[in-house]
C-alpha cells in the first residue's frame, strides 16, 4: 500500500477518533512523537502501535528527538536524562577517544529506551556549528565550533543509535549553526559568504552525507538564495545538500508548523515539495494543519520512494547489549572529565 510523503504528530496520550480517521484515509508514512504524547512506558507502547495499526503500516517509522540534554521526549521518572552534546566535546578536546566512547555510550543507551517502546527513529544526530553571537536555540545541543570535530561525534552518536537498531536524521541540513534566531519563532538570515560556509556549516556535514535521512534548517543564507530558507529552496537543496554535501538519503523539512516559514500551511507544504524535499514534517498535533499538510503531500513515488524505503531498509536488529554496565561507563567517562550531565 502506497504512502503520502508526510509525518504527523498526534494531539496527546491516546488517539482520538478523528486521530484514526485521519490516519486511515491520508496514509502518512511516519509520525513523531513530544512531551505531551508521553506518559508512562506502557502508554507510548500502546500509543506507537496504534499509530501503526490505523496506518495498517507495521513498519512505519515513528521519530522522536531524544537528543539529551535540554532536548528529551522522554524523561524522569520513567526514563534517564542524558547529557547534552556539548558533554562530548569537552571530553572530546581532553582525550577525543573519550569523547566519542561518552557520545556511542549515550546514543545506545537512548536507542535502548527507544526499542523498547517500538521508536524506531531517532531525529539525532547534529552536525550544526554554533558561532560567538548566534541565538541559544542550538546552544549546548552542539558538539563543538570546529567542522571535524562535530563530523567525528556525529558519527559517533550514528553508530551508536544504529548498534540499538534506531535510525538517525541527520538535522539540521545545511547547518543551523549561524542562526541569529530560533526558527520556532523567526526566520533567521544568515549573510556568511559561500566560501565560508564551504569552509565551515557545509564541511560538517559532508562526512556524514551517507546517512539515510536529514531534516532541513528553516534558515535563509543570502549568499545562497536571499528569498528563501533552505527548506523551501531549491537552490539550495539542488546545489548545496544534494550537491557540494552531496547528501543523497531522505529529506524531511523540519517542522511546517515553526513561525520561520511564511504563508498558510498549505502554502508552506507545497514549497516544501517544490523545492525538493522528500518528506514533509507536521508536528504540532493540530487536526486542521494535519489535515491541511495532508491534502498537499504528494503519494511516495519515484526517487523519493526508493530513498524512503532505503532508510527503512537500512535499520539494524539491536545488538547485545548490558544496559546498566554502559550507564556505569558513561557516567565514569563523564567523571573523568569533571563535568556532569
Amino acid at each position: 500500500m502506497n504512502r503520502r510523503a508526510f509525518i504527523t504528530g498526534v494531539s496527546g496520550t491516546v488517539l482520538t477518533a478523528e486521530e484514526r480517521a485521519f490516519i486511515r484515509t491520508t496514509r502518512p508514512w511516519g509520525f513523531i512523537l513530544f512531551k505531551r504524547n508521553i506518559d508512562t512506558p506502557q502508554q507510548v507502547s500502546k500509543l506507537v502501535a496504534e499509530l501503526r495499526a490505523e496506518a495498517d503500516f507495521p513498519e512505519a517509522p515513528v521519530l522522536i528527538d531524544q537528543e539529551g540534554g535540554r532536548v528529551q521526549r522522554l524523561g524522569p521518572p520513567h526514563w534517564p536524562v542524558y547529557p547534552p552534546g556539548a558533554i562530548f566535546s569537552t571530553l572530546y578536546d581532553i582525550d577525543s577517544q573519550l569523547g566519542l566512547a561518552a557520545a556511542r555510550l549515550s546514543a545506545r543507551l537512548i536507542a535502548a529506551d527507544l526499542i523498547d517502546l517500538g521508536i524506531t527513529v531517532d531525529c539525532l544526530p547534529l552536525a550544526d556549528v554554533p558561532v560567538a553571537g548566534a541565538d541559544a536555540v542550538i546552544g549546548n545541543r552542539a558538539y563543538g565550533n570546529e567542522p571535524g570535530k562535530v563530523a567525528a561525534i556525529a558519527r559517533a552518536v550514528t553508530d551508536g543509535l544504529a548498534q540499538g537498531g534506531v535510525l538517525p536524521v541527520l538535522k539540521h541540513i545545511p547547518g543551523h549553526g549561524r542562526a541569529t534566531a530560533d526558527t520556532h519563532h523567526a526566520l533567521p538570515v544568515v549573510d556568511t559568504p559561500l566560501a565560508e560556509l564551504q569552509r565551515t556549516d557545509f564541511a560538517a556535514f559532508q562526512p556524514l552525507a551517507d546517512l539515510a535521512m536529514a531534516m532541513t534548517a528553516h534558515v535563509v543564507f543570502s549568499d545562497l538564495d536571499a528569498a528563501q530558507p533552505a527548506t523551501t529552496s531549491a537552490t539550495i537543496i539542488e546545489r548545496v545538500i544534494r550537491g557540494t554535501i552531496g547528501f543523497q538519503g531522505l529529506l524531511m523539512s523540519d517542522d511546517v508548523s515553526m513561525n520561520a516559514l511564511a504563508g498558510t500551511i498549505a502554502e508552506r507544504s507545497r514549497a516544501i515539495v517544490a523545492a525538493g524535499c522528500d518528506m514533509l514534517l507536521h508536528c504540532n498535533g493540530k487536526l486542521d494543519e494535519m489535515q491541511a499538510v495532508a491534502a498537499e503531500a504528494p503519494w511516495l513515488v519515484d526517487e523519493a520512494k526508493a530513498r524512503a524505503d532505503r532508510a527503512l531498509a537500512q535499520r539494524q536488529q539491536p545488538q547485545p547489549f548490558d544496559r546498566i554496565a554502559a550507564r556505569n561507563e558513561l557516567d565514569a567517562l563523564i567523571g573523568r572529565a569533571g563535568v556532569g550531565a
